[in-house]
């Protein structure tokens, strides 16, 4: 099995990440490839990354207590799923902050995304590809599931109707499977 970490993103108080994070957990946890569990970023206080060496150049000898914590926690997995909003077309600093903290942890692992937003996230998304694909090694799964307004998917008692997204997260939770095994070989 294939150890996936769901990486909440956005710790914004009254956030809706929690929605999109809660479904693609739940869709994720029903596939027998993978143990999944959530990683909500609001958990780890990692204080503005502003270290004086790079943690490229540490070999995991993280300088405080909440960077080994989150290291201990991402170097746990096989691969990622990245639940983030699109702020002021970007991905949330809180994300780019605990990307920065560490390094081997991420490197040669699988990354998929599911974001949300009035366009649906998709300049987060293509930013993101940017900074883990080039420096970090990782590897992003082409599908993304992008939610366009999830706001208005929302109904009464505040549940999120998914059923316009269901194709596009199974098409990815295929991609990370597949990426995934084949890393996790190449790893070894």
């Amino acid at each position: 099995m294939l150890n996936i970490k769901v990486v909440l993103a956005s710790v914004r108080e009254g956030r809706l990440g929690e929605k999109p994070a809660a479904w693609i957990l739940e869709k994720a946890k029903a596939r027998k490839e993978f143990a999944v569990e959530l990683v909500d970023l609001k958990d780890y206080s990692l204080p503005v990354f502003n270290e004086p060496q790079v943690p490229a150049m540490i070999s995991g000898n993280y300088p405080n207590e909440a960077a080994k914590q989150w290291a201990a926690k991402i170097g746990e997995a096989d691969g990622f799923i990245f639940v983030t909003p699109e702020y002021n077309h970007g991905y949330p600093s809180s994300l780019k902050n605990a990307i920065d903290y560490i390094y081997g942890e991420w490197v040669n692992k699988p990354v998929a995304f599911v974001s949300y937003g009035a366009d649906g996230g998709v300049r987060a998304v293509e930013q993101l590809k940017q900074v883990v694909n080039s420096n970090l090694q990782m590897h992003p799964v082409p599908a993304v599931v992008s939610m366009a307004r999830p706001w208005d998917y929302l109904n009464e008692q505040g549940v999120l109707d998914t059923t316009h997204f269901e194709k596009a997260g199974d098409t990815m939770l295929d991609q990370l499977a597949w990426l995934g095994e084949a890393l996790k070989a190449a790893r070894k």
